[in-house]
This record gives C-alpha cells, structure tokens and sequence, in this order.
C-alpha cells in the first residue's frame, strides 16, 4: 500500500513538472518568436517628431517598391530610394519590433555620403509576410535574395554595402558569415554576438533566474516550433569569415546588448575592420544621440576602406 502511495505521488509530481516545463517552454518561445512588434503608426509619429524622417523629401524622392520572393515562402518588401544619379548603394537593416521607416534616418546620411540606399522589412514586420522572428536565423536568407535583388538592379561594378542596427546587425553579420560575403563593406551596430549569450542576458535581467535551464528549455522548444537552434545563431563564428571590412559601432550605455559582443567580434574579425564606441545612448540610439560623430565615423571608414581601395 506504501509503495503504491510512493509510486502515485511520484507519477503525479513527474506530470506536474512535465507540465510546468511544457508551459515555461510555451511561453518563453511565444514571446521570442512572436515578440511585440511597435505599432507602425508609432514608429512613423515618432520618427516624423524627431525630424529624423522628412515625409517630403521622402514623398519627392525617385524610388521604386520592391517585392521580393523570400526563400522561406513570403514577399519582402522595400523600397530602393534613388535621390542620387549614382549605382552606389546601401541596403539597411532594421532591428527587431521596427520596420523600415526607422531605417530612413541612416538613408539621409547615406544620401551625404553618395549612396543611395534600399530599406526594407524583415519577416513578421512591417509590409513583409512571414509567421515568427528568429533573430537573423531565417532573416539572413531573406537578407540575401534582398541582396541579389539589388545586385541584379545596380550591377556587379557599383559599390554595395549592407547597414544593420540590432537585430537587423546581427543578421548582416551572419548573411556575410555563413552565406555570402559580397557587399563591399558591412556595418554592425549593436550587434549581439551570440543568441544564447543574449537570451540569458535578457532573462537574467527581466527575472529573478540565474541558471542556464531557461536557455536549454527555450532551445528544445524552439527546434520543435521554429526549426533552428539557438546555438547556431552566433555573429560571433560568422565574423571570422567576413573578408569585406566591417564596422562594429555600439554605445556604452546601452544595457540590452552589452558593447562588449561589439568588442568580442572586433577581436575575432579578420582583415580590415574597425570599433567604435560612443560614451552616449541606449540600446540602438548611437546615431540618434550622436549623428555627426556617427556620420564622421562612416565617413573615416569608408575613405579608408572602400574609396582608397578603388583608387588603388
């Protein structure tokens, strides 16, 4: 009789954490892959307010929509914006919960440095199709038939670079990484360097958890409704087989993504590359509280990096 209460109590408590790990599981993944995007009526209110989206320029810039086959099943949506008679282009990134109108302020300073540029949505953002965020996983092949695209419109003597901010860094890094290295430079600003690392991070400083449990769970969960492994999404391993130069800016200040993954990537990157710091801003605001510093910056390196390298 003991040993059948034994025997009960432990079906009942091995069901119990089945189920608790299964709920955790649930819930952990649902906020990582249908993460709360901003309302796109936020973004454009908030980004016409601080004068860093100029609607008539925009509405008078020549440009034309894009409609890209992604890969993994859905329509891409961008614009390429031509305010320049020049083949010179950037393609910009744009990080997790924004859409491409947060891209417009790095287009203006594109447009001073001779660039014209293409921004467009990631999956589940903005005008784009696609069902979860995975944090540059499956972005990097939408990153490259965004890229092809661009290449087929601009040939394959103009200068293309590739502009990322968060998110939308960390899957420039590991597009040039692990699937091609073709755009002429890239520029990661608060990138992280491995999702793992990050995931912990953000838990570590939203809940009381410190264990890597959360992690191992979120992980196995993930495989099973995403199909891909935290594990394999590391900037980090993709930066050491980046030939093209590359950038990495990142603020002190920010919290979210600490600037030490910028530094971690910096070190690994082979090859032309440069770090910059800036004293001030938050989590992807280094050129909101920085633009001359940050444009200076681009400048430097694109002289010494791209232009030189074709006066050569």
């Amino acid at each position: 009789m003991k040993r059948k209460k034994v025997l009960l109590l432990s079906s009942i408590l091995t069901t119990a954490v089945s189920a608790a790990t299964t709920i955790f599981g649930i819930i952990v993944t649902n906020k990582l892959m249908y993460i709360k995007k901003k309302d796109d009526d936020f973004i454009y209110n908030r980004e016409i307010k601080a004068q860093r989206f100029d609607e008539t320029w925009y509405n008078n810039c020549r440009k034309e929509e894009l409609l890209i086959d992604s890969p993994n099943g859905y329509p891409i949506k961008g614009v390429f914006l031509q305010p320049l008679n020049t083949k010179n282009t950037v393609i910009i990134s744009h990080g997790v919960t924004e859409n491409k109108i947060n891209s417009v302020k790095y287009v203006r300073m594109y447009e001073r440095l001779g660039f014209n540029t293409v921004v467009f949505d990631h999956r589940r953002h903005g005008e784009s199709g696609g069902k979860t965020t995975s944090y540059g996983h499956y972005e990097k092949f939408d990153l490259e038939a965004v890229v092809k695209t661009v290449r087929s419109i601009i040939g394959e003597e103009a200068v293309l670079g590739i502009h990322g901010e968060s998110m939308g860094a960390a899957t420039t890094l590991l597009y040039a990484g692990s699937i091609d290295d073709h755009a002429d430079f890239y520029i990661a600003d608060c990138a992280f360097s491995d999702f793992s690392k990050q995931v912990s991070h953000v838990i570590k400083k939203q809940t009381v958890l410190r264990t890597k449990l959360p992690v191992h769970l979120a992980n196995i969960f993930l495989r099973l409704r995403d199909g891909y492994s935290i594990w394999n999404v590391s900037p980090k391993d993709a930066v050491m087989n980046i030939e093209s130069p590359v950038l990495f800016i990142h603020s002190l200040e920010d919290d979210f993504i600490l600037p030490e993954m910028s530094e971690e990537m910096y070190e690994v990157k082979n090859g032309p590359k440069e770090l910059k710091l800036f004293e001030k801003g938050a989590h992807a605001q280094s050129y909101n509280e920085n633009p001359k510093e940050y444009e200076q910056t681009v400048r430097e390196f694109l002289n010494q990096y791209v232009w030189n390298k074709q006066n050569n």
